[in-house]
């Protein structure tokens, strides 16, 4: 084997293989019969583990810890509600606050809500409205948990709506319709033309049918967050079995389509940054973004599909009669000429043809089917997943503490059937917990770990990544049919050790999605060691870390 850019002379030819991003330089013999990808893994292989050789790894007493049986608390994890901004506010002896979608109620061409309320503000009406900016999945956690009800709320489509009537807040339609939306499947333009000549139409039928078939490769996001996530959870169960959504039918159908979904994002803007890379054919997305998006309008075609996202307006508890009055007119006002035009400029009210075929459900059965995904999503694949946990001396206090936290509340949610690791890193890597099934034992070992993880030392933070990514080829070894996934939890500082260009390349070969979170951290750091495979990046340095991680592992374990 000759180092990268060398040219290897065989039999008087010079043959010069470039591969992986890793290194190249390979006899020719040893490629007869074999395909790039296997040249590739090998090379990468090789590469591992002589990086690996070089670290000086520790491989850590397991250390029992008193773990917590009690279910997680969803409500306590909900950050204050102050969190999230009042985009209007109400001055008027009579005021209602409205918990809105971001889509309507943020800044330019999403702030149509806000102008409206504005303008209602200053009628001269019998009161006032608040309009608070939330996302739908998030406001619906507040309210059917208990933990903040407003007066109001007007979620992207029913589905939330008809979950927090199951939940048992009451819950009265106000206004079926403020505001005219459609969620879609983007999908580029060349795949579109394919479908077409395959199946004569581009529906969520034919395309859930592509799917299943290994053709057509798209993502969505999570269904607990995302109203074009849950709808499109929805309509894949029902094109399964139309009658019955949550049927063994249509829970085989789902499993099917699943199988070939490679990308489940907790954001729009993630799956935007992913479709940015080539990966995807298509992804979901609302129309009112698209039409907004001249970027998307020159590549991709928009197929719709599910409910409508028609934005309702529901009164939520038993409302004095005055608060009603002004909901009313404020729905009302809201039908105005004035403000149809308003949200067409905005992107709203397109596609108004568009009906849906489903028929509606219940919240009981929306929330069951949550459940299904949560239950099913990985299908037959197992995960193992590794944590890579900085104990450098700059994460000493504050930094280490906020980790500690949020490892030890945030393992109620990485899942009994995933296989969990543990490694530590400063000037060198310990191998706090080798990859093992998250049973009880396993998950008091996590906790004992977490728990005497202490600061010192620097920051060697890509030879921690190379430890988990040795551990999890080893792994993959054993059991080929497992998803790999690594969380880095560090300030982002790194100082000591590998670089992220000696490294990068065997990410990028291994494609393993490596997901992190900074504490009081160096972000575009870490930013970019996840955007090289498509993985997400929080900032932990907020009040909602914990709920942020929990969403972040409900998505991806």
């Amino acid at each position: 084997m000759m180092k990268k850019g060398k040219f290897l002379l065989v039999s008087g030819l010079i043959v010069l293989l470039v591969f992986g991003g890793v290194f190249f330089g390979i006899k020719l013999t040893s490629n007869l019969g074999k395909t790039d990808k296997q040249i590739t893994a090998e090379s990468a292989d090789k590469q591992l583990d002589e990086l690996y050789s070089k670290i000086d790894v520790t491989k850590e007493k397991p250390i029992k810890g008193q773990i917590d049986l009690d279910p997680a608390d969803a409500a306590s994890e909900l950050p204050d509600i102050s969190k999230f901004p009042l985009t209007v506010e109400g001055t008027g002896n009579t005021t209602v606050e409205i918990f809105s979608s971001t889509e309507k109620s943020g800044k330019g061409k999403e702030g149509w809500l806000n102008k409206v309320a504005e303008d209602f503000n200053a009628s001269g009406a019998s009161g006032q409205v608040t309009i608070r900016s939330i996302a739908s999945g998030t406001a619906t956690e507040y309210i059917t948990s208990g933990k903040s009800i407003p007066d109001a709320f007007a979620p992207s489509n029913e589905l939330w709506g008809e979950m927090v009537k199951a939940s048992g807040v009451e819950s009265n339609l106000i206004e079926k319709r403020l505001v005219g939306n459609v969620p879609g499947i983007v999908i580029s333009k060349k795949k579109h033309d394919q479908l077409i000549e395959k199946y004569g139409a581009v529906n969520a039928k034919t395309i859930l049918e592509a799917m299943t078939e290994d053709e057509f490769a798209m993502g969505y996001t999570d269904p607990f967050a995302s109203s074009t996530g849950l709808n499109f959870l929805i309509t894949g169960l029902n094109a399964f079995d139309n009658k019955n959504v949550l049927s063994d039918d249509a829970v085989k159908g789902f499993e099917s389509f699943q199988a070939n979904v490679p990308f489940t994002a907790s954001t729009t803007l993630q799956m935007r940054e992913a479709a940015k890379s080539g990966m995807l054919d298509g992804f979901v997305l609302e129309y009112q973004t698209y039409t907004n998006a001249s970027d998307l309008k020159d590549s991709y075609e928009f197929v719709p599909f599910g409910v409508r996202h028609d934005n309702p307006l529901y009164a939520l508890g038993e409302l004095p009669a005055e608060k009603v009055k002004v909901l009313e007119e404020f729905a009302q006002f809201a039908k105005q000429d004035r403000y149809k035009e308003l949200a067409k400029k905005d992107g709203f009210n397109g596609l108004e043809e568009y009906q849906s075929e489903m028929k509606p459900l219940d919240g009981s059965t929306i929330t069951s089917a949550q459940k299904i995904w949560k239950e099913k999503k990985n299908g037959t694949q197992s995960i193992a997943a590794v944590f890579v946990a900085d104990v450098s001396g700059s994460m000493d206090g504050e930094s280490l503490n906020k980790l500690k936290e949020s490892l030890l509340k945030g393992q109620k949610y990485l899942g009994k059937d995933n296989s969990i690791g543990l490694v530590s890193y400063s000037d060198d890597v310990s191998i706090n917990m080798p990859i093992k099934k998250f049973d009880v034992n396993q998950q008091s070992e996590f906790v004992g770990a977490v728990e005497s993880l202490q600061a010192n030392g620097g920051t060697a933070t890509y030879d921690g990544i190379v430890v988990a990514m040795k551990m999890l080829q080893d792994e993959l070894g054993k059991n080929p049919d497992t998803r790999p996934l690594i969380f880095v939890l560090s300030d982002g500082d790194t100082n000591q050790g590998n670089s992220l260009k000696a490294v990068r390349p065997l990410i990028e070969a291994y494609k393993i999605p490596v997901y992190t979170i900074g504490y009081n951290a160096d972000l575009k750091a870490l930013e970019t060691i996840s955007s090289i495979n498509e993985a997400a990046s929080i900032n932990a340095d907020t009040d909602d870390v914990v709920y942020k991680i929990r969403n972040l592992f409900n998505v991806q374990l």
